[in-house]
């Protein structure tokens, strides 16, 4: 072992007493019962490395799966900085897909089908197969129910007979034909989704003894975290990857249960102790990022209800208590907000660690326009990726061939050079725009450098981009988030902003049973458990489009207090 490399034993220092027995329960079925913010990344990463720090992983038998790329990414560079760098960590589609282009030219021959990018136009092409006329949103709506009868591993016959919510223009029957439709262009063209990639890697290990012996010779020991969010198809290939072991460590917590409409089930999770009568379960409920009142009103809001976990707080901090807010119009709302963020700003607080949460992405138009205004930088999650813009691609290119160069310098000095040589400088230009949006791409690569630990070298520094690249893993921005509270889970600020939580928008207008309400009740609780320090609450009383009368505060917001 290297002189750099954590022992063992440290890595167990400052796990609190539930993250050190699940650190050390290395063999046969765990689950973590992980709430929000109490440390389950650090309690697995420290996991994986104290397994292999002490012998009892071979690194490269261990997979560590998630849900994106970038928690992927996450988990990889965390593992490297714990001396466990030869553990794989991937999502499950990527670990799927690879598999197939293994395995696929030995048990079917040729090469592996086109992997589809998106299903909207070839469900355009089956619609016009079958004369229908499908609008933009109908498409999205056509392609979530084929992801969702995919990812619950029924066939078009066994859809045909369950109830769901259609689209208007679509009756029960066309949806069928559709679907059908939509295989046969797709067979046509030699052509899988995302979800076929997960099916036929199942069907591979499940029928061919050969690829199931390799892949359980390949890896022995799993962790899956967000296990709340796994599929009844991602449940099974799990169980196909394990075949008679049981060496596995799920993590998930109930209330963070929000892609039910994608197929997500937290039976799974709930049921882990049934499914492994001999697991050990470790509930971590000790809350490090929240102060008392922000984990008082979560708690409030999953009071009661079936596996939630009750936080709490270990931080010691003070903060104020969660306002609610309310404005008389959609544009007054994003307003205040832009100014109390603005004053926040003005008082020190860094634009990256405040982000403003909504429901749905049309929101976001007048929240950047009133930002905009105020002259407060932010940046849309979920928009144009960091990876694909411009200037960081010419960035990457001309930081990989000053890698060639033989002169020795520090990383900070070789980095400034080439960012310096296409646009950018120590300070920021004054006016915000397409120059300040580019100078702050280029900045949050400078920040990285700047945050390189000592005795990086410059190829280091550029393969650690590269595969920053490839897993969609971006760095932090200087500006402040906006996003809805799907694309929030995972992440956290000091200061967060929840607007536009009445009646239509939390819980949304579509949400009509007992069980779609309990999924926004969910959703509002990653908005609320998002924050650090300060957490404020609005609402808008303005008429959403094409409605008659004022909006109603959400149901919730009595609940939180």
């Amino acid at each position: 072992m290297t002189t750099d490399q954590p022992s063992a034993e440290s890595l167990l220092d400052g796990l609190d007493d539930q993250q050190r027995v699940a650190a050390e329960a290395l063999l046969g079925p765990v689950c973590l019962l992980a709430g929000a913010g109490t440390g389950k990344t650090r309690a697995i990463t420290h996991r994986i490395a104290y397994g292999v720090a002490t012998g009892v992983y071979p690194p490269g038998r261990v997979m560590a799966l998630t849900f994106t790329a970038r928690a992927a990414g996450e988990l990889r560079a965390r593992l490297r900085s714990l001396g466990a760098g030869g553990v794989s960590a991937r999502t499950f589609h990527a670990s799927a897909l690879s598999q197939l282009n293994f395995f696929w030219p030995q048990v079917i021959g040729g090469t592996m089908p086109r992997l589809l990018e998106g299903k909207a136009k070839v469900i355009a092409h089956a619609a016009d197969a079958l004369r229908l006329k499908l609008d933009t949103a109908t498409l999205r709506d056509v392609a979530a129910e084929i992801e969702w009868r995919k990812t619950s591993r029924l066939s078009i016959e066994e859809y045909a007979s369950r109830v769901r919510s259609l689209p208007p223009s679509l009756t029960p029957e066309k949806m069928v034909d559709l679907q059908r439709s939509y295989e046969t262009v797709k067979d046509e063209r030699r052509q899988i989704d995302f979800e076929d990639v997960l099916l036929i890697a199942a069907g591979m290990v499940e029928a061919e003894p050969r690829v199931a012996q390799q892949v359980r010779e390949q890896y022995r020991f799993f962790v899956v975290d967000e296990y709340q969010d796994v599929s009844p198809l991602q449940h099974d290939l799990l169980q196909l990857w394990l075949g008679p072991r049981n060496d596995v460590c799920v993590v998930g917590d109930v209330s963070q249960t929000i892609y039910s409409f994608a197929g997500a089930s937290p039976d799974y999770l709930l049921g882990f102790g049934h499914e492994h009568d001999d697991a050990v379960v470790v509930r971590l409920e000790q809350n490090y990022r929240s102060t008392a009142a922000i984990v008082t009103a979560a708690n409030r809001l999953m009071r009661d209800r079936p596996g939630a976990l009750t936080l709490h707080a270990a931080t010691g901090r003070t903060g104020p208590t969660p306002a609610v807010t309310r404005f008389e119009t959609d544009s007054s709302e994003a307003r205040g907000v832009a100014h109390a963020i603005a004053d926040e700003i003005a008082a020190g607080v860094r634009p990256e660690d405040i982000a403003v949460l909504f429901r749905i992405n049309v929101q976001s138009q007048a929240l950047e326009t009133a930002l905009a205004d105020a002259g407060v930088p932010y940046v849309v999650r979920g928009a144009a990726r960091f990876f694909e813009q411009r200037e960081v691609k010419e960035a990457l290119m001309l930081l990989r061939g000053a890698t060639i160069n033989t002169a020795i310098e520090p990383l900070f000095k070789t980095v400034s050079d080439v960012l310096r040589s296409i646009g950018w400088s120590q300070d920021p230009p004054e006016t915000r725009g397409a120059v300040r949006d580019r100078w702050d791409s280029l900045n949050a690569l400078m920040q990285l450098a700047e945050e390189a630990p000592v005795g990086t070298t410059l190829k280091q520094f550029v393969d650690d981009l590269f595969e920053r690249q490839a897993g969609q893993h971006e760095p932090t921005m200087s500006a402040v988030t906006l996003a809805t509270l799907h694309s929030a889970k995972g992440l956290e600020w000091d200061s967060v902003y929840l607007v536009g939580l009445a009646e239509g928008l939390v819980p949304i207008s579509y949400a009509k049973d007992a069980v779609a309400v309990e999924e926004e009740r969910r959703l509002l609780y990653v908005g609320v458990t998002r924050a650090r320090r300060a957490l404020a609450l609005s609402w808008s009383a303005a008429p959403q489009q094409g409605r008659s009368g004022q909006r109603s505060p959400s149901r919730f917001l009595a609940e939180l207090g």
